[in-house]
């Protein structure tokens, strides 16, 4: 009844998905669905994509599991991999390719033998997870040695989505050496780089944000970059109020009026994932018309300039969707649209479209 909404549409991420294959150009697909298919639905962004990708990218085996448990048979690659025996035990079972980072995952493999498709993280400036290059040979020589032997090398890029970047092609050249001293294939673009960098495909690429419907970059919008828009928050005016040239609107007294304006009450706050540090002027739409936040974000509400709209109560707001660009409204929260899409909670009514 209060009309606050999600509208997902599978359709959307099965097009960006086809998107990314034909980007690809031979490459393997393995469409990232990890954090809940990135707020849109693990299983739904699964079951949207798996037509046109080779296999499918979490985070963690719990997310695996939910994937095979709901019969989804597409290969499945456990980016941060195991981190007990019993996860390794656990990714055996389920069928799984897991990465393998550190020399303790080296350790709990020789310990607990084990034939799951290994995919070995070399570190290449991002310096987050990986080996180092000659750590990366030293283990990959321990793992064949117990006929555990990976059947793959990657890494990830740190700067493919910047405007002036140096840093990936240095990224690029140490990981190919690595493939080719190891005779491995190589898996190194996320969304940025495979959107970006042809030479980097590699033989297999893990898109993430542009299969639902964001752009990675800050100079290029994802409708430029031909994605659907795949996620759509929208919320209903509840109240509409006069306010009046000098008189502030919400907590504490950030946004005051310099004229006469009309301020419409928005049935969605920070309780409902929209972000509290959203600014006035941040960009959403009444009735398909762009206006602008005034004020501070509350927990249930958010207030907005309605002035000169024929605006009335009831009338729907589109907080990011097909008339606000997603990524318009993380620029002006100082975030990424990643976080917007992961952070909304249940309270919203979620419809597949």
């Amino acid at each position: 009844m209060r009309g606050t909404r999600v509208e997902i549409r599978p359709a959307a991420l099965a097009h960006n998905a086809r998107l990314a294959r034909q980007l690809a150009d031979g490459a393997e697909v393995f469409a990232m669905v990890k954090a809940n298919g990135y707020g849109h639905g693990l299983l739904l962004a699964a079951d949207a994509m798996h037509g046109s990708t080779a296999g499918l990218g979490v985070a963690l085996v719990e997310e695996a599991r939910a994937l095979r448990e709901h019969g989804m048979t597409l290969p499945i690659l456990v980016a941060e991999g195991f981190f007990d025996a019993e996860e390794l035990k656990e990714a055996e079972r389920l069928s799984l390719e897991v990465v393998v980072h550190s020399l303790w995952q080296v350790d709990l493999l020789l310990a607990n033998p084990c034939p799951v498709r290994i995919w070995l993280k070399v570190n290449t400036g991002m310096n987050r997870l990986g080996f180092r290059p000659d750590i990366a040979l030293q283990a990959a020589a321990q793992l064949r040695a117990a006929d555990m032997a990976p059947v793959g090398l990657m890494s990830h890029f740190a700067c493919a989505d910047v405007g002036q970047d140096a840093y990936s092609e240095k990224q690029l050249l140490v990981a190919g050496q690595v493939a080719e001293q190891l005779m491995l294939p190589l898996s190194a673009s996320n969304s940025a780089a495979l959107l970006r960098y042809p030479r980097a495909h590699a033989q297999r690429v893990r898109p993430g944000i542009m299969l639902y419907g964001s752009s990675p970059f800050d100079w290029q919008t994802a409708s430029e970059l031909g994605l659907a828009v795949s996620h759509r928050f929208t919320a209903r005016l509840i109240a509409i109020n006069a306010v009046e040239a000098g008189e502030s609107v919400g907590y504490g007294a950030t946004w005051t009026a310099t004229e006469p304006r009309q301020v419409g009450v928005v049935a969605v706050g920070y309780g409902d994932g929209y972000p509290r540090h959203a600014s006035s002027g941040t960009p959403v739409a009444v009735n398909g018309v762009v206006t602008e936040l005034v004020g501070r974000v509350s927990m249930d509400m958010l207030t907005i300039d309605v002035t000169g709209l024929s605006a009335q109560v009831g009338d729907e707001v589109e907080l990011w969707g097909d008339v606000v660009d997603v990524d318009d409204v993380a620029r002006a929260c100082g975030t990424i649209s990643y976080e917007l899409f992961c952070q909304i909670t249940d309270r919203p009514e979620r419809v597949v479209v």
